[in-house]
């Protein structure tokens, strides 16, 4: 069995969470997530620490076991602490601003602004003019958002202007000789 699915899920005070036959929910002080059940998974709630069994032997419900107890784990995280990804702009002239919590306005070099609207549930700020925050409850959204903005300018390898991770480690090529 997955090494990740034998272990449970202990759920904290202040969260429920629902089992259904197609679907799983996890409500908490971040608000709602919702997972499709599987079929190869036989999800139980026993005494607030939650447990994932294969439904069969086969290899990919062990596989899918560990796979909804990461996501299950992640959705009770998210509504708890929550998940956030920061960015930052590297470049003359680059700046962020947030307008209201739902909208992103990037000046990036181009001829016009870039503006990008937020889906419900994650908010951005922007401490600094080149620092981007993108905060929410559900991790795979608060990612893609995160990897949606940086596409915006992804950084370039010999100067190393753009929109980057806040981790990101970016190698800067040498430039061409005579």
């Amino acid at each position: 069995m997955s090494r990740v699915g034998k272990m449970p899920v202990a759920v904290p005070q202040g969260v429920d969470v629902a089992i259904k036959e197609d679907q799983i929910s996890v409500k908490g002080a971040g608000g709602t997530l919702l997972l499709t059940q599987n079929a190869l998974v036989k999800v139980s709630n026993e005494g607030g620490k939650l447990t994932f069994l294969p439904a069969d032997e086969s290899r990919e419900a062990n596989a899918m076991s560990g796979t909804m107890r990461q996501l299950v784990n992640n959705m009770v995280n998210g509504v708890t602490k929550g998940f956030e990804k920061k960015l930052n702009l590297v470049g003359v002239g680059y700046k962020a601003a947030a307008q209201g919590g739902n909208k992103l306005n990037l000046t990036v070099g181009y001829s016009h602004p870039v503006n990008i609207d937020m889906p419900a549930g994650i908010t951005v700020a922007t401490p600094t003019p080149t620092e981007i925050v993108v905060k929410g409850a559900d991790r795979q959204r608060v990612g893609q958002l995160a990897a949606e903005i940086r596409a915006v300018r992804p950084p370039e390898p010999y100067k190393g202007k753009g929109i980057r991770y806040s981790d990101e480690k970016i190698v800067i090529k040498e430039t061409k000789k005579k």
